[in-house]
């Protein structure tokens, strides 16, 4: 995720800011073409590349990002599964679409699963790519396998409100403010907004300057849609849909105090505890991207989720 926060994008609201921040500096998609006989135009939402062999497995990046922020992970697992690396439309140079972004992708990326004969597929998915895992395995469970959420939820808004009882009718005229502020973005401005939050989203400074990079690549209309649909769908009542295992890696790096630490802790829980089969770990020192600050111990978490 390498973005801008609500608190950046949009005139003073009752968000507070914070460490609430990392999450929504970030989320993540790309565009594209595609893999086998998938045809390009069915999948204008997203492009795939395949490494490995073994068990399926669809790694979804956030927003303004695209495959290579989980190329090295995957090359880490392909000795044991079969990697399909997302890129969806609009980031970090890819071809932009007009519309809805996020029901077009789930809705391609199912297809794709058809077409490709995928049996049960997990899903890795980082920030707007996690949010793209639950809401994949909340609308065709008996479909997809294991999901790993990296630094994402079934609903976004309550990492700025610090709430979970926030609902999209409260978010709705803000998040529509937002999308009017990203499609009047010059490129220039979308990588000045993304540069103020780069210290949350990665600790080193060349990883910084990837995300900057990747986020100066991409579309602010694309990036606004994407905000606009994050905060305006909320998957907290359907997850319970899920039958798979599930487990959610939150990162705890930026945070200020172990205060934060906590309610972070808390609301992560929250969101997943209808889940029936659900785990939640945090790494102290993480930020946003974690696959860049943690990449062994980020491996480590998903290769043991994908055992079973």
């Amino acid at each position: 995720m390498n973005k801008h926060t609500i608190e950046q994008a949009s005139t003073p609201t009752k968000t507070k800011p914070g460490f609430w921040s990392h999450f929504a500096i970030s989320l993540t998609i790309v565009s594209g073409m595609l893999a086998a006989n998938f045809s390009a135009k069915a999948a204008e939402s997203f492009s795939v590349e395949v490494i490995g062999s073994g068990k399926p497995v669809l790694m979804i990046p956030g927003l303004m990002s695209d495959a290579r922020v989980w190329r090295p992970t995957a090359e880490a697992l392909s000795g044991k599964y079969q990697l399909h690396l997302i890129s969806i439309a609009g980031f970090a140079g890819k071809p932009a679409i007009d519309g809805d972004l996020l029901p077009r992708v789930q809705q391609q990326l199912l297809q794709y699963i058809d077409q490709q004969q995928l049996q049960k597929p997990a899903v890795v998915g980082h920030s707007l790519g996690a949010f793209m895992a639950f809401s994949l395995a909340s609308t065709a469970p008996d479909t997809i396998g294991t999901v790993v959420a990296v630094d994402g939820l079934p609903y976004l808004a309550p990492v700025f409100t610090r709430s979970n009882d926030t609902t999209v009718a409260m978010m709705q005229g803000q998040a529509g403010y937002l999308r009017q502020q990203y499609q009047q973005m010059s490129t220039e401005q979308l990588t000045a907004m993304t540069a103020q939050g780069l210290f949350i989203q990665a600790t080193s400074q060349a990883h910084q300057q990837q995300v900057l990079e990747m986020a100066a690549a991409s579309d602010a209309k694309a990036a606004g849609q994407a905000v606009y649909e994050l905060l305006t769908t909320d998957l907290r009542s359907q997850v319970h849909n899920i039958k798979s295992k599930v487990l959610l890696i939150g990162a705890s790096g930026a945070m200020a105090n172990e205060t934060d630490r906590s309610a972070a802790q808390a609301l992560y829980q929250q969101q997943i505890a209808t889940i029936a089969n659900a785990t939640l770990e945090f790494h102290p020192q993480a930020r946003h991207f974690i696959m860049l600050d943690q990449p062994d111990w980020l491996t480590a978490q998903i290769a043991t989720a994908l055992k079973d």
